[in-house]
């Protein structure tokens, strides 16, 4: 069985970094303490994977593209369940928010 490439490893584990460290898009989410949000509901957290997820591009040699585009639209969700008045720009696809699995 493959395992994940280790660029994409790096990604996921740098992502989780950053969302539990609350250091996610410091610009975008300035003074917004979104953590405990996120523990509230397992399902805002299961979004905000699945978003990052779903966003993240690898190439054919295993390496991620767009690491930091997948952190901004996951930021961009976690702004707008903090922040109601916030604006996702572009709105989000529904292949970006959709849930994968059993």
């Amino acid at each position: 069985m493959a395992h994940l490439p280790t660029d994409v490893r790096a990604a996921l584990r740098f992502f989780a970094f950053y969302l539990g460290n609350g250091t996610l898009d410091l610009e975008l989410l300035d003074g917004i303490d979104y953590r405990a949000r996120l523990l509230e509901s397992g399902s805002d957290l299961e979004m905000v994977f699945a978003i990052f997820t779903n966003v993240l591009e690898v190439d054919d040699q295993g390496q991620t593209v767009n690491d930091g585009d997948a952190q901004y639209r996951a930021a961009q969700w976690i702004r707008r369940r903090c922040d109601p008045d916030y604006q996702v720009e572009p709105p989000f696809e529904p292949w970006e928010t959709e849930l994968h699995g059993p």
